[in-house]
């Protein structure tokens, strides 16, 4: 499983023009499933996800979560993390988890967010305009 991290001031996701999740401050979290990934994973993604400090504090010390700063995540799935460069010009992406399998543990990881701050999340295999306004910017790769 990949993730990549955004912190931001805000963030959503249109599918056609209509906006299906939106949030103020808090994280985008893109995810994408590869084979062999199960509910374990999942949930040692979320714990580290929601475990980061990525607030500051007064000091200006990234000391709080997300939890402790009230925010939100926007989770949106998304294959194209597993792609393969390597060869080529056009990725390939034969690592990527089967698209029940995928959607089942995307499902998860937005379930177990939801369980500790407020989600909103994107359609899995919809073709989505993800729009965000990036803090810092602050990225991470997981």
């Amino acid at each position: 499983m990949k993730a990549v991290v955004q912190r931001v001031l805000s963030a959503s996701v249109a599918i056609d023009a209509e906006v299906v999740g939106a949030i103020g401050h808090g994280y985008v979290l893109l995810v994408g499933v590869e084979h062999g990934d199960d509910s374990a994973l999942a949930s040692r993604l979320v714990d580290k996800v929601l475990g980061l400090r990525l607030f500051a504090n007064a000091q200006g010390k990234l000391d709080y979560d997300i939890g402790h700063v009230q925010g939100s995540i926007l989770v949106v799935s998304q294959f194209t993390l597993l792609a393969d460069t390597q060869r080529g010009r056009r990725p390939s992406f034969s690592s990527a988890a089967a698209p029940d399998e995928a959607e089942r543990l995307y499902n998860e990881v937005v379930q177990r967010c939801a369980a500790a701050v407020p989600v909103q999340s994107g359609r899995f295999g919809a073709d989505m305009q993800v729009t965000l306004v990036n803090d810092g910017p602050f990225t991470l790769v997981l």
